[in-house]
């Protein structure tokens, strides 16, 4: 089911290098600025923009703020933009400003959207989510906490279990059997309006401590059922979603997963689960792993570093045999293209170094001994001014 990954390197020489065989042995093969094809789309590049809410939608619709925002680094060289995380429903969403696609009016807004980023070269992606216990929380410049009554803005939120994330956060209604099908058909309509929208990317969110996540930890899932206890029970409902999503998802285009790749807590989610995780998905379509990791507890104690996911993108890539993403404080392009010529990663998410420098991607092609692929109303004028 799942079609093969094709590097695109045969037609394409090594990025920043002589050409010839006495380097052979010397440059890689593939590196950051090569092409990527996977199932029927070619990315430019190995450099994606991670999705990364912006709390600012209202009602779920996407507006001129998404357009400028995402469009701008489709315009700046990325290869992938993927649009924010988007709740499938309207009690799936993070905050009130969280975008939705769980309105057929939802559709055309995002279609704006896709149309430019197209437009300028680049694929376009989106994220598909729901917030589980999670959500009514209150915009992040406003301090994010949970808003627990309706008079505070709040709405009912659900889970696996009635655990809430934190001490000030809403307590969720545990799904039940019926609950669980509606999560499953929630993101199959939500898949068909992303189509319809033009994404050639969907992406299932299923990282830090959203619904999916809560479903795989033991941390959030206290349930007795057929959805809780075992790992096997745990991926139950994330294995399901992501089935319905793939036999939706014409088979030219790629389906990928995000995940948190560890709670970075005992007894929690790990990154032996993730690679059980991974296979499985693989085994259903998935063609790439987007690996982030924690969320799903408040007082976790991640080790913040530089590239300090990366390790857990390599591991999955190596034992799922599985592509992956790499994404967690990636600033330098030399650094990105170090993770894919070393082979920990097949793309590499960028997110708020591209909040910094919307034009990233082109300076790195710089850095990295190409020539800029500017916008033609910019590249001209770069081009004569660097003269």
């Amino acid at each position: 089911m799942t079609a093969p990954l094709a590097d695109s390197t045969s037609a394409n020489a090594p990025h920043g290098c002589p050409a010839g065989s006495d380097h052979d042995r010397e440059v890689p093969e593939i590196d950051l600025l090569s092409p990527l094809t996977i199932r029927g789309v070619r990315f430019r590049n190995r450099i994606a923009m991670a999705p990364m809410c912006q709390y600012v939608a209202r009602d779920g619709f996407a507006d001129d703020w998404h357009l400028v925002h995402l469009g701008s680094r489709a315009a700046g060289g990325v290869s992938l933009v993927v649009v924010e995380a988007t709740a499938v429903t309207a009690d799936g969403r993070i905050t009130a400003g969280d975008l939705g696609i769980w309105s057929e009016a939802h559709i055309e807004p995002l279609a704006r959207i896709v149309r430019f980023v197209e437009s300028q070269g680049a694929v376009a992606g989106i994220q598909l989510a729901h917030a589980g216990r999670k959500a009514s929380s209150d915009l992040p410049w406003k301090g994010g906490a949970g808003l627990l009554t309706p008079e505070a803005g709040g709405w009912p939120v659900v889970g696996p279990s009635a655990l809430p994330f934190d001490d000030g956060s809403p307590t969720p209604s545990a799904l039940d059997k019926a609950g669980i099908d509606g999560v499953v058909a929630a993101f199959e309509a939500a898949t068909r309006r992303a189509l319809a929208a033009g994404f050639r990317v969907i992406e299932i969110h299923s990282a830090h401590g959203y619904l999916l996540h809560e479903f795989l930890s033991p941390l959030s899932n206290r349930r007795t059922d057929d959805y809780g206890g075992s790992l096997e029970n745990r991926l139950r409902l994330p294995l399901r979603v992501a089935e319905a999503v793939r036999r939706i998802v014409p088979a030219e285009l790629p389906f990928f997963v995000r995940i948190s790749a560890t709670d970075w807590t005992d007894d929690g989610w790990d990154v032996d689960q993730s690679v059980v995780y991974a296979r499985r998905l693989k085994e259903l379509g998935v063609d790439l792993i987007d690996v982030s990791s924690g969320g799903l507890v408040p007082k976790a104690r991640i080790p913040v570093g530089k590239g300090y996911q990366v390790p857990l993108a390599r591991k999955i890539r190596d034992e799922a045999g599985i592509a992956t993403g790499a994404v967690g404080l990636i600033t330098e392009a030399g650094h990105a293209n170090e993770i894919v010529t070393g082979g920990d990663a097949d793309l590499v998410f960028l997110a708020r170094e591209l909040l910094r420098e919307p034009y990233w991607a082109l300076k790195a092609q710089q850095e990295l001994g190409a020539e800029p692929a500017w916008p033609i109303s910019y590249g001209y004028a770069v081009k004569r001014r660097a003269k």
